[in-house]
């Protein structure tokens, strides 16, 4: 007797979950992302705007900074809280003893939006034009060359950490309050180089204050025509900013399925990718599965970069 009414309330949830799911979305749904302004905040707008189209609601973008990520674990998971953010809602627990939530267990992966390659660039009078000739001229000079970055655990950040694990060359980190002072301090030659964004060092790369060497996608990038992978002389490297979108665990499958068909159609129409394009990203609209198996594959590689290298956020 146990045994039926355990697999009749069995049945009776996935009914429920399956009339749920054919019924969404009834009402406007809210993305949660970080603050106004930044590439989180844009992606959120751009797949916002497209799938109000899609969905037939309204979809709201709500930037409520790194507490996004706790609204969202805590949000009912019926596909009306959404959250868009980065790499560090998996990476964060690497840096910080505490963190609100759990990657793995309290989100469900939808899609990775879009990637935001960084480019590893050097000061002019770092007498360099490749990346083989950095190696060598770093390991001729161990402790002697310094890389610029700003906030800890962000891209131009770990790519450095990376790129150093990877290549076994001591550079030094020279800390910042962001990103931007920290390509302006490159530019002034107080550092040697940085891996800043490719949207973001792209108006100094041409006016050639820095001097561009590789850019750190696995492919090269049509944001950085011309520019070799770093991967191409350090094989397997692999680093760059994401912005994704979840939901919070325990989503229904189908909700979770028809968020991804949608998200996925809005990110690769042209215009879209046109407009993201511009802001310096690319679009990469993947499989909740793919997407599932990356933040895995991420957490263990960077999670090791991270622990062998003693990083802790500030």
């Amino acid at each position: 007797m146990k045994a039926l009414r355990s697999a009749a309330a069995l049945v009776a949830a996935v009914i429920c979950a399956a009339a749920q799911a054919q019924s969404y979305p009834a009402k406007p749904v809210r993305f949660v992302t970080s603050e106004p302004g930044g590439g989180n905040d844009i992606a959120a707008r751009v797949l916002a705007e497209g799938l109000t189209t899609s969905l037939g609601q309204r979809v709201i973008v709500d930037n409520r900074g790194i507490v996004a990520a706790e609204i969202a674990k805590n949000a009912n998971p019926d596909g009306y809280t959404l959250l868009v953010y980065g790499a560090n809602i998996w990476l964060l627990p690497y840096l910080r003893e505490h963190v609100a939530w759990d990657p793995l267990r309290d989100f469900a992966p939808i899609t990775i939006a879009v990637q935001l390659p960084n480019v590893l660039v050097v000061h002019p009078t770092v007498p360099v034009k490749s990346v083989r000739e950095l190696i060598d001229y770093a390991k001729a000079r161990p402790g002697k060359l310094d890389y610029a970055a700003g906030t800890i655990g962000v891209s131009p950040h770990l790519s450095a950490e990376l790129f150093k694990a990877m290549t076994s060359i001591d550079i030094v980190r020279v800390p910042y309050k962001g990103g931007g002072p920290a390509l302006n301090g490159l530019i002034a030659g107080e550092t040697h180089l940085m891996f800043p964004n490719v949207g973001g060092a792209m108006p100094h790369m041409k006016s050639g204050r820095v001097r561009a060497l590789a850019v750190s996608s696995a492919q090269p990038s049509a944001l950085a025509p011309g520019l070799p992978t770093i991967a191409a002389t350090v094989p397997g490297y692999e680093f760059s900013a994401v912005i994704c979108l979840y939901a919070p665990a325990k989503t229904p499958p189908a909700i979770v399925e028809q968020l991804n068909r949608e998200a996925v159609r809005v990110l690769k129409s042209p215009e879209v990718k046109e407009r993201l394009f511009n802001s310096g990203a690319e679009v990469v609209a993947n499989s909740a599965r793919e997407f599932a198996a990356y933040m895995k594959a991420d957490m263990q590689k960077m999670g090791k970069v991270i622990r062998d290298a003693g990083i802790k956020a500030e």
